[in-house]
């Protein structure tokens, strides 16, 4: 076997393999390089999902003839020079065009502004045609037909022409996102026209165009910074998430990026605020030094690795976190659609057998311990025809109106006064402009639950000792890195101590688990601080324990309140972080404008 050097065409194909997986990995490339050129309008056109087509046109900078002979070979680019560490361009590597043209027919024809002609180059399975001068306006065309046609294996690993335009057109949309300024227009034989037109200085103008009118509605805007790293974006409210994560964008520099780090730290931000298998949506922009991120992990560009992931991942969970404090507890605007939709002439939900222990409108009474009132309102309460009605608040002689505020007075209160209980477990509140309808259970057990959770950051937590302490045997350097973060845990309620070079004991685990399993616990701690360095999956499991006792002990449904209870609840959820959706997830409340009421009924 001799050792020999493989034909350009040949590593030009090879690299072609990961640089250009698909027919959008092609359409990202090159819409890279138009951004680049610093176009204001690029326009994309696909045919055949883009198998059959691809074609860029853009107003950017342009190409001479020297430029065109040099773009199609290897390595060849204008974006960087001898580094490395500053990478400020979307492409730098100099391997799209090549790796393009070695599976694919690859045309490109520009012109450099003030030059009469253009130039024309063109590349098919590797073979270059030479440049020649050809008609062009300013800017650059590059249009590529049949990819993969000279290395039909890879042909067959596509997906059908729908799978590959969408998969175009998300790429499309995160370019779209990242850059605002531009016009991008996607259309072809095989999809109707998108067309994005230029937003302006407002991010958000731009993200309503591409997720839609409800976005801006239902969004939160973070503004953050730790050390030298920077974070700006929007994210969702808990109440308004998506069946899978395609509505997460994440950009680095500007560049549009699928980074794990990224997603699990959204992921994380939002545990217990969203339902499972739900996802929220999110837009999130970092900026810092290029020295402090490698984008080279990959040809495709898409991961990143940061010089310091704690504390990128940390800014993230904290600064959205501090954004669903301020304003997290909003009602998604969805929801509300959702009710006007249902009290519309002729909507109709499938049939469903009603609760056994449920009448309407509360008929019946039932012994229960109250809340906290906490509640300064004076409400009378009257039974008629079987209804539990709530009358309008009123000052008495012997009270100030302080304590008892006039109707017009609610407004002060972001989830009014209530005015009823229905079918025993919602509460209709009215406010200073419109109603809400709360459910009682879901939303007391999230007021338990953050109970439970301050608990869990106060003093060490309880702890049950062991009467044989575990072994857990583990790799010296896992048993290192577990026992670095030893106070942290003891502080949870686990006391772990070292057991020889390679092992770990387990002397007490936390007593809000019950009986665990301390070896699986351990492995799986250690499996976490190997990954993130953190110790955060007992803190975990421990608010998992938090969320099932909340669950089981807060105000059940088909219980009847009395009036200061129903109000005391509700102060004490606009007083409650995290109020707004219930520990699974699910929205405590909905809301109703005046405004929709009266359309309703025709009135405006």
């Amino acid at each position: 076997m001799y050792v020999k050097q493989l034909p350009e065409t040949l590593i030009n194909q090879i690299a072609a393999g990961e640089v250009i997986e698909r027919p959008a990995s092609a359409a990202k490339e090159l819409i890279e390089n138009a951004i680049d050129a610093g176009a204001t309008r690029i326009e994309i056109a696909t045919g055949g999902g883009g198998k059959s087509l691809i074609r860029i046109t853009d107003n950017g900078a342009g190409m001479t003839a020297g430029d065109l002979e040099l773009a199609i070979r290897r390595h060849c680019t204008s974006k960087i020079s001898d580094t490395l560490d500053d990478i400020r361009t979307l492409g730098f590597r100099g391997e799209a065009l090549p790796s393009i043209g070695s599976v694919a027919k690859l045309t490109i024809t520009s012109r450099r502004p003030g030059e009469t002609e253009g130039a024309q180059v063109a590349v098919t399975g590797g073979k270059s045609s030479g440049v020649r001068p050809a008609p062009a306006n300013t800017g650059t065309v590059v249009e590529v037909r049949d990819i993969f046609f000279a290395t039909p294996a890879r042909l067959k690993f596509l997906k059908t022409e729908r799978a590959e335009a969408g998969a175009i057109t998300e790429v499309v949309k995160r370019m779209a996102i990242a850059f605002p300024e531009i016009r991008f227009v996607l259309s072809g034989s095989d999809r109707s026209t998108l067309d994005f037109p230029a937003a302006g200085g407002d991010p958000l103008n731009r993200i309503a165009q591409v997720l839609g009118d409800e976005f801006p509605d239902n969004a939160i805007a973070i503004d953050a910074a730790r050390e030298d790293v920077t974070l700006r974006g929007h994210v969702g409210v808990p109440t308004f998430h998506r069946g899978n994560s395609a509505h997460q964008y994440a950009f680095v520099n500007g560049r549009p990026v699928q980074d794990k780090l990224i997603l699990s730290a959204i992921r994380g931000a939002y545990a217990e605020r969203i339902p499972a298998g739900r996802y929220p949506v999110a837009v999130l922009s970092l900026t810092l030094d290029p020295a402090l991120v490698d984008v080279n992990v990959h040809p495709a560009k898409a991961d990143v690795r940061f010089r310091d992931p704690g504390l990128v991942r940390g800014l993230i969970v904290g600064a959205i976190r501090e954004a669903l404090h301020r304003e997290g507890d909003r009602a998604a605007t969805t929801g509300t659609s959702g009710l006007m939709r249902a009290f519309r002439p002729g909507f109709s939900h499938p049939p469903s057998q009603p609760a056994a222990h449920r009448t309407p409108w509360a008929a019946a009474s039932s012994p229960s311990r109250p809340l906290e009132p906490g509640s300064a309102y004076d409400f009378s309460e009257s039974r008629q025809q079987g209804f539990d009605v709530l009358s309008v608040p009123t000052a008495r002689a012997d009270r100030s109106t302080d304590t008892a505020p006039l109707p017009e007075d609610i407004s002060r209160f972001r989830l009014g006064a209530a005015r009823a209980q229905v079918h025993e477990n919602y509460i209709v509140a009215q406010t200073g402009d419109g109603l809400v309808i709360v459910d009682q259970h879901a939303a007391h057990e999230r007021l338990v639950y953050e109970a439970l959770r301050k608990a869990l950051e106060a003093d060490r937590l309880p702890s049950q000792a062991l009467l044989i302490p575990e072994i857990v045997d583990l790799p010296e350097e896992e048993c290192d890195r577990l026992m670095s973060h030893a106070r942290e845990l003891d502080r949870l309620g686990l006391a772990v101590e070292r057991f020889g070079p390679g092992a770990i004991a387990v002397r007490e685990t936390p007593a809000m688990l019950g009986e665990v399993d301390a070896t699986a616990l351990v492995r799986d701690l250690a499996d976490e601080v190997s990954e993130w360095n953190t110790a955060g999956g007992l803190r975990g499991k421990l608010e998992y324990v938090a969320a099932t006792m909340a669950c089981h002990g807060s105000v059940r449904s088909g219980r009847r309140l009395r009036p200061e209870e129903m109000n005391a609840l509700l102060r004490e959820m606009e007083a409650t972080p995290g109020s707004g959706t219930c520990n699974h997830g699910r929205p405590t409340y909905i809301e109703l404008k005046l405004s929709d009421i009266e359309r309703l009924f025709g009135r405006s």
